[in-house]
């Protein structure tokens, strides 16, 4: 089947384009308003996209009244936000954040979460989650009806018990985000394959070849 996204509705090839491009990684982001509220909402148009210097992106779309949602507005105001990644014990408190408080209401506290601070910014983290990254703005561009969110990311906040010799991460299964617009995925069956070097594929073609 062949679907022109040009002749679908707008929710149409959202609800196509989120059940495809799968699993996404959750954005829990925290931020601050001018009033001193600590907002915290789940996005999953979420990545990392470079690691000199280390940035993030976000992408955050308008509320059912297609006004700008807090997280945008705090951004934008206070040049700084936290990602805050939700795995399987936080699912439950992320899933309440996901709705629609009016912003002089911390999500924070209906979720029964605490606060942790941050080292370089002034927006605090989510004292529970095992990783958080403290980000400082870099970007923001609209793209249509969302609004591209570029962080620098300056400081990584990590749990002990995840890292290894090397920084190796071990054992970190956050949750990711499947279908429109309530499916979710675990990442606990993780396999871990060595990458290939053109050498190594060359030496094996030639062995099954022989």
């Amino acid at each position: 089947m062949q679907i022109d996204p040009a002749l679908q509705s707008n929710a149409d090839n959202y609800k196509l384009l989120t059940n495809l491009v799968v699993p996404r990684p959750i954005a829990w982001v925290s931020t601050l308003s001018q009033s001193g509220v600590v907002n915290l909402a789940p996005f999953s148009f979420f990545n990392a996209l470079g690691a000199d210097p280390v940035y993030l992106i976000i992408s955050v779309g308008r509320n059912d009244k297609g006004e700008l949602k807090d997280t945008e507005k705090n951004i934008q105001a206070s040049g700084e936000f936290v990602v805050n990644m939700v795995t399987e014990e936080l699912f439950d408190a992320m899933n309440i954040s996901a709705a629609n408080f009016p912003p002089d209401q911390s999500e924070l506290e209906a979720a029964q979460l605490h606060t942790a601070p941050s080292v370089h910014i002034k927006t605090p983290r989510v004292a529970q989650a095992q990783v958080s990254f403290e980000c400082k703005l870099f970007s923001a561009q609209q793209l249509g009806a969302n609004m591209l969110l570029i962080g620098e990311v300056v400081m990584f906040h990590v749990a002990d018990h995840l890292i290894g010799p090397r920084l190796r991460v071990n054992k970190f299964a956050p949750i990711g985000r499947l279908g429109s617009p309530s499916v979710y995925c675990r990442t606990t069956d993780q396999f871990d394959v060595a990458r290939i070097t053109y050498a190594q594929w060359l030496a094996k073609d030639k062995t099954a070849g022989s």
